[in-house]
């Protein structure tokens, strides 16, 4: 049976399915790569028509900030992305401060009438996949009086609760706009080399055989995978797996063999930069787990694991240790995700390690500034509390800083800050903590 069957009378056009939604409606879209793209441009088509509709995106890979949109429309985020940031800039975007997470349960502020996402056609038994991205959409789904499904008869699957079957399901649509990708970030010789000391440090000093990984998503952390070959028997328990795991899983050097949470599963939300390679190692591979959001990010169940090391990037970094990893100063730039989370977590696990990676440098129009700051810019996001925040790494070395009175701290991070930056620094560190 061809899967249009399958699907019956639900299977219509996308203009049909977005009858659903009515004015002052909560809309939500699944997430990043996972973007339905024919179902937001649908949506977009009945600007005209339709008046105080919630729209919740997150990193969304379609262009939202369009002429009248804000007739019909109200966009809010938890977490912006590159299209997002012009109009939050402008005060069009309503943003929702999320920074923890309970299974099955949408964290506040956050409703949900309609779901929008893309799926994989259903089985011979009913059963869709969401591919490579599950996100929130069964906290959603639960939540939602109409779910809608944009085919894409490409999708892998995989274990864990990335399934959804036929009868959940309001509408199908096939696509008819090229599904959402991720563009590569631009990055030059010098931050590609900082990312490739940066991470052979974490490789072979602060990840140690046996433990448990979490890869916060950046252009620094992401490519971890790549440096962990000589490890052996690594557990991933992580938001989003990064290019370069699953290679480590058929090569036998992640096996979960010591995760108290999941034994034996990567574990994740969704996959992110991986190639068409990796994708056929995951596909149907029964090591691989995907959950939704809030269970990947729970902290009740996050504290149960053990040897749990927390890998994620920063804007920048005072001299306390304090991180600010979604903000310059009070304009948000992505948002707090499952970072304070996970930071919490590593910290607490024993011997677990929380991380944060961070080039030395940043080049704005042209200046160098540091990222290592003697005190984070007025109205900045704490998002990793100094206290929860054991090691510091740039390219210039590692940080500890577990245990470490401020003065300690102070110092040991101004030796891993760029050189042109450090007199200036030990300058302010004496000024503020008098050492």
């Amino acid at each position: 049976m061809d899967w249009r069957e399958r699907c019956g009378k639900k299977l219509v056009s996308a203009r049909e399915a977005m009858q659903v939604v009515r004015n002052g409606d909560s809309v939500q879209f699944n997430w990043l790569v996972a973007t339905p793209v024919t179902l937001s441009q649908a949506l977009l088509d009945r600007k005209e028509e339709l008046r105080d509709v919630k729209v919740g995106v997150i990193g969304p890979l379609f262009n939202w900030d369009q002429p009248g949109v804000d007739k019909a429309f109200t966009l809010q985020t938890p977490y912006l992305g590159t299209s997002t940031r012009p109009p939050m800039a402008e005060g069009r975007v309503d943003f929702i401060p999320v920074a923890y997470y309970r299974h099955r349960e949408l964290p506040p502020g956050i409703t949900c009438d309609v779901y929008m996402t893309p799926i994989s056609p259903p089985d011979k038994n009913g059963y869709c996949s969401f591919g490579t991205g599950i996100f929130m959409s069964k906290s959603m789904i639960a939540a939602a009086r109409a779910v809608i499904g944009e085919v894409h008869e490409n999708f892998i699957r995989t274990g864990g609760e990335n399934y959804i079957h036929v009868s959940e399901i309001t509408h199908f649509v096939e696509p008819t706009l090229p599904p959402a990708t991720l563009p590569p970030t631009p990055r030059n010789e010098e931050e590609i080399a900082a990312t490739e000391i940066i991470c052979t440090l974490i490789a072979n000093e602060l990840i140690h055989d046996g433990d448990t990984i979490q890869i916060g998503l950046g252009s620094v952390s992401s490519p971890l995978g790549m440096y962990l070959g000589n490890r052996n028997d690594l557990g991933i328990h992580t938001e989003v797996i990064p290019g370069g795991i699953a290679r480590l899983v058929k090569e036998g050097v992640i096996t979960g063999k010591y995760k108290t949470v999941n034994p034996g599963k990567a574990v994740a939300s969704a996959f992110i930069g991986i190639l068409p390679d990796e994708l056929d190692i995951v596909d149907g591979n029964p090591n691989f787990e995907l959950y939704d959001f809030t269970y990947t990010d729970d902290l009740r169940l996050l504290v149960n694991q053990k040897n749990y090391v927390a890998v994620n990037n920063a804007l920048a970094v005072d001299l306390g240790g304090q991180a600010c990893s979604e903000s310059i100063g009070p304009y948000m730039y992505t948002g707090t995700g499952g970072q304070t989370i996970f930071t919490i977590t590593a910290a607490y696990c024993n011997p677990g390690r929380s991380v944060i990676v961070t080039p030395s440098t940043a080049l704005v129009k042209g200046r160098r500034l540091s990222r290592i700051v003697p005190m984070l810019e007025p109205g900045s996001v704490v998002t990793a509390l100094r206290a929860f925040v054991d090691y510091v790494v740039t390219e210039y070395g590692i940080a500890e800083l577990r245990g470490k009175t401020l003065k300690q701290r102070a110092m040991a991070l101004v030796e891993i800050a760029h050189p042109d930056f450090r007199e200036e620094l030990r300058t302010e560190a004496k000024r503020i903590y008098h050492i």
